[in-house]
């Protein structure tokens, strides 16, 4: 307390210029509008700051809050979401040739391996459909695979690839035909064995599926021709199919009925009954 003291009486003259400096400023505000409206507004400006300044200060502290908010609200709106059911239709195939409309059932891929040799795909549709074993699974981009099993909710299709896949192909531009196998390497690549050397075959040719079946209907796109090579032994191509589907990446598909599969099933087996 001594030391304030000691420091009014030593600074008593500025001490007594200050205060009589403030009160003639406090006056002449006072009695001049103009200087009146300049000291509100340039205290507004201060205080705008200095209130800003504290409003990001208290929202910062609030964050926490904040955030636990739009967790319980993201919640909300995910049970919300996934209590309605999916209503976007999938657009259907308009036209393939030797198959009606009312023939192209559309389902979902729920599982997909590709890691196997013997890799199979899970769809969420099944014989309460209409789906049957051996019928063709196709998307907009190509061939998919052949439905295996099912039951009355789901089906099980022999993904293309699969070392055990067979499927009728062709190179479309000269309808040379071969089999469609997979040599169980790259996801990306099938191969078309038993292409006779007459074929004439180049890089980026397409190939299709052949139609010597009644799983899939001819001309459906499988791939492009990416590598020749020549089996001396058989003397046929051997041909690496680049495909047009990312079979690691698959959404809706397409089942493809026959209403002719039946008649030639039923053929064949009394075929063989003869022989």
């Amino acid at each position: 307390m001594q030391q304030i003291f000691n420091f009014i009486f030593k600074n008593s003259n500025r001490l007594l210029f200050l205060l009589l400096l403030c009160i003639s400023l406090l006056l002449t505000i006072q009695s001049h509008s103009f200087h009146k409206s300049r000291i509100i507004s340039s205290a507004n400006y201060v205080s705008g700051g200095v209130y800003e300044k504290i409003n990001n200060i208290s929202e910062y502290l609030n964050l926490k809050t904040q955030n636990e908010a739009l967790a319980l609200e993201n919640a909300r709106l995910k049970s919300i979401l996934f209590k309605t059911k999916d209503t976007s239709e999938i657009r259907k195939i308009e036209s393939l040739k030797g198959v009606a409309p009312d023939d192209i059932l559309v389902s979902k891929v729920i599982h997909n391996s590709y890691n196997a040799h013997e890799n199979f795909i899970t769809l969420n549709s099944g014989s309460l459909e209409g789906i049957e074993s051996d019928m063709g699974v196709i998307n907009n981009l190509g061939i998919i695979g052949i439905v295996d099993k099912t039951s009355p909710n789901y089906a099980t299709v022999v993904s293309l690839l699969n070392i055990k896949s067979q499927i009728n192909a062709k190179i479309k531009k000269s309808n040379h035909f071969g089999s469609l196998v997979w040599n169980g390497k790259s996801t990306g690549f099938v191969q078309l064995i038993d292409v006779p050397r007459l074929a004439s075959v180049r890089k980026g040719d397409t190939i299709v599926t052949g139609g010597q079946s009644v799983i899939f209907p001819e001309n459906i796109n499988i791939g492009t021709i990416d590598k020749i090579y020549i089996d001396n032994k058989t003397n046929y191509y051997t041909l690496n199919i680049k495909l047009f589907n990312d079979m690691t990446n698959l959404g809706h598909v397409y089942i493809i009925k026959s209403k002719y599969r039946d008649e030639l099933n039923n053929l064949e087996k009394q075929n063989k009954k003869d022989e």
